[in-house]
Parts: C-alpha cells; structure tokens; sequence
C-alpha cells in the first residue's frame, strides 16, 4: 500500500460510496479488457527491496526519518516500521544491458545509500527478518510516522476487535500478543515484478503460483524470530498473522484472511480484482474525485483509484497490479514471496530463475496447473517455508521429492529454456543460474548459513542467544558487502 493517506474517521457513508466506487471501477476494468487497451509491446520487468537499518552493533536503529533526508531519492520510501526502508529499483526490459548491468545499478543504489545511512548512525541490511528484532521494538512506537501506517493499524484493530494473537512452532515455539500492526514489519522481502499481456495473465499468474514453494525453499532468509529459532522461512507465518483481521471466531467461520495464496487457478486477472471486491471489506475507504467510467467514456485512461487502493491492502503472495504510466496502462504481477537478501548476487540469481522458470511454464503444452491441484501448491508453500532447502514438494510426474532434486533436474533446464526465450543467451544465463544450480549442490541457503553461524558461536562459547544473534548478524552485513552468493559463507 504505498498510497499517502490522510489521517481520516470513516463513516457508513464512506464505506458505501467506496463499495460503489469499486464495483465502478470493476465494470470499467472489464471493459478495457475486452477492448484490450493496455501497453504491451515492451514488457517490462523491476524490482523492490524492503530493508532494514541497524546501528554498528547490528541493533535496530529507528532512524527511517533521518535516513531518508539523507539519502534525499525518490527511489526510496518508508516502511511500516521506522527501522525499515524501501527502494524501488527503475523498470527495465529484461534483456536491457544484460544482467549484469542491472546489478551494478542495484549495488550502486544501495552503496550510496547506506553511506547517506552511516553518516546519520545507521546501516542498511538486507535480510528476511532482522535476527536482532527484539518484541519491545515493535510496540506502536516503531510505526513510521507517515499518517498511512496508523491509520491502516487503527483499522485492523477495529475489526479485529482484540490483540493479534502471533504463535509459529518450529524449532522453538513463539507465542506472543501484540497490540500494534508494526510485528509485520520484521518481515522484509523482495518484490519481482512482470509486465505481462493481459490475455497471458492468468498462465502466468498460475506459473507463478506454481512455484511459490520452490523459490521461497532456494531463498528462505528468516530462520530467527525475536530471539527464537522457528521456521527457514518465517516470514510467511508471520506475515500471515500480523495483518490478520479476523478474531478467531470469524476464522472458524472460513472467512477468507488478508494474506492469502487464493483458492483457486484463474482464467482472466479480471477474477483477482473481482475477488478483492467480493470477499474483503475495505480497510481505507478513501473514494477519488475521478469518475471510472466517464474518464474512459472522454478517451481517458482511469486511475481505477478505489480499486487500486484496495487491492493494496490485500497482501496476495502474488498480487496483480494496474498501474497507469506515460506509456498507457499496464498489468503486471507482484511476486512477493522471497525475502530480501542475503546479497545483490542471490536476488539477481533469484529474479532470473523466477522470470526464466514462469516464462517457460507458460509455454508448455500441458500447463502444470491443469496437472496439479491449487490446494497442493499451497500446501508447497508452508512446507518451504517451515522446510528451507530441506524441503520436500510436490510437482506433477515425480511426486513428493527433495526441493533440490526437482529444481536440478526438472526445473533449473527449464528456467534455462524460458530465459533463452526472453531473448538471454548463455553467456548471461550461466552465472545467474549457476547460483541457483550451487545451492541446491551445496543444499545451502541464507537461511541455513544463518542457524549454523548461531549454533557454532553458542557451542563456541558465546551461551547467551541474543549476544550470538548480534554477532552473527554483523557478519552477515560484512558478506552481504562482499556480494559472494550467501552458499558460499563460511561458518566461522
């Protein structure tokens, strides 16, 4: 949701004229559809990074504010919490400069900014979940001033009706309440995101959905949690509950959750938006000026703002975006399952096996989602994220396997097959995928180098758990800067 705004009492009246809104806008949506009024001669690709910031001791350093005046980019915004930052890399045609250009541009922005970051008493990292996050950092105190973020916590909480009730048993158990949203903000990602035609939506919408549970076994980055070992990836747990709105009766009820994998394959993005619409109330009932349907009726392309908005506060794991540009209006997919991090290599490695593999997938004569069940790709999700690079999956023709047997032998060729078609010869592909390939030989990931670095440091001598988790997370910043793939750490 990374609309301003302002700091409102909403009425009935407000909620009704939203729901109108939206149903407008709906209406509107479809017809531009079916007159298939959107760019998408020059499909293009970007990418998000949420961070965090730690003082030199790798604490968390509630300095957002401070930093942002300092970096002074508009490529770079608040978070939730006032120890996160966002920057939002420029899109780019895939093929634009080769990979290896659109990494150099992200460690450029990310080195200047965390040199504009030091210079105010704080450093930037780039990690799942901050392994230093303590729960007395996440009280209302650490929300982002920014009058959005309270408003969207008051409404949660006034549907809820009660405290969030956060629980994950992994290798420890966490159980927790919590009186603010801000627990969601220890969950810090990386957003790859795909212009796509919207006759090929939903294929690629339905690959994407697919291999959820592949990309966060190969990436998972969060295995800590308030001083708590849980799961490889516990973002997806977490997140799944710090925004819930529903209290437990209202769960027993089926009622369907604001972080949500969905339930079904689609036939037309048209089917998202018209599922926001129909299962979730509004949480920011904040109507535009602009009439839907007379802004297309005078050869206007409408903002579709209340549905925009909305579909913002409905966290998909892969949510689709309308978005109006100089060039005309475009759909994309929001690929939001991955974490951030360990470095600029694995996300770049990540984003090519994501990009290569859906591309591929969509090619294919027998679509896997036509092979596979929506039920059985959620469930692949949670198993990679309690899991790791552990992890057993399912895929259609081999069964229930080892996550890094099926990505060495089934899927890795086939991300090679789809980037190939996107126009990457193997000269660029090779390094990319090369990364990808090495951790599933290797069967190490950020996250198992994270517990491995904690357990060695308290047999080493250093008993106390937070201590460990400080000193291992200054470690990691140091790789991070080196930019060597997060399988080749040492564990020292």
């Amino acid at each position: 949701m990374g609309r301003d705004v302002p700091a409102l009492v909403f009425t009935r009246e407000d909620r009704r004229r939203y729901r109108d809104k939206m149903h407008s806008c709906l209406d509107v949506l479809a017809q531009m559809l079916h007159e298939s009024g959107f760019e998408s001669e020059r499909p293009r690709v970007g990418l998000e990074i949420e961070l965090n910031l730690v003082d030199d001791d790798g604490l968390p350093a509630m300095r957002n504010t401070e930093v942002l005046n300092a970096i002074a980019d508009p490529a770079w915004s608040s978070e939730l919490g006032r120890f996160n930052l966002e920057i939002n890399i420029p899109p780019r045609e895939l093929t634009t400069g080769g990979p290896g250009a659109w990494e150099e541009a992200i460690r450029q922005a990310l080195n200047h900014a965390d040199e504009r970051a030091r210079a105010v008493g704080a450093r930037l990292i780039m990690v799942g979940i901050l392994p230093t996050l303590r729960e007395s950092d996440v009280g209302e105190a650490a929300l982002s001033g920014d009058p959005r973020y309270k408003l969207l916590n008051e409404q949660i909480f006034a549907a809820r009706g009660e405290d969030l009730r956060i629980r994950v048993d992994g290798v420890e158990r966490l159980s927790m309440y919590a009186d603010a949203i801000t627990p969601e903000a220890a969950c810090t990602s990386t957003q790859f995101h795909l212009q796509v035609d919207p006759k090929d939506f939903a294929d690629y919408w339905n690959a994407a959905q697919a291999i959820a549970g592949v990309q966060i076994a190969l990436a998972a980055n969060s295995p800590f949690l308030f001083g708590k070992e849980l799961w490889r990836e516990t973002r997806v747990p977490l997140f799944e509950q710090a925004t819930d709105t529903r209290p437990q009766e209202i769960k027993a009820q089926g009622v369907r959750p604001r972080v949500w994998f969905g339930e079904r394959w689609i036939t037309s993005v048209f089917d998202l938006f018209e599922e926001n619409v129909r299962y979730f109330p509004a949480l920011l009932p904040i109507c535009d000026e602009e009439n839907p349907q007379e802004a297309l009726d005078a050869g206007r392309i409408p903002e579709l703002g209340e549905l925009t908005l909305h579909n913002g506060t409905i966290y998909r794991w892969n949510r689709p975006v309308y978005a109006v540009t100089d060039s005309g209006p475009h759909l994309r997919i929001e690929n939001r399952v991955l974490p951030a991090g360990p470095t600029v290599a694995d996300i770049i490695a990540n984003g090519a096996f994501y990009y290569g593999l859906t591309r591929a997938l969509v090619d294919e004569d027998r679509p896997v989602w036509t092979r596979m069940s929506f039920a059985v790709a959620e469930e692949n999700l949670h198993a990679a994220a309690r899991d790791g690079i552990d992890a057993r999956l399912y895929w259609p023709g081999t069964g229930e396997v080892p996550v890094t047997e099926l990505v060495l032998r089934r899927l890795l060729p086939l991300a090679h097959r789809g980037l190939e078609l996107a126009g990457l010869d193997a000269a660029w592909r090779e390094p990319l995928l090369g990364i990808i390939e090495q951790r599933c030989v290797t069967a190490r990931n950020g996250a198992l180098w994270q517990a491995e670095t904690v357990h060695h440091l308290q047999k080493a001598g250093i008993p106390d758990r937070g201590e460990a988790l400080r000193r291992m997370t200054t470690t990691y910043m140091d790789y991070m800067h080196l930019n060597a793939p997060a399988h080749t750490w040492p564990v020292d």
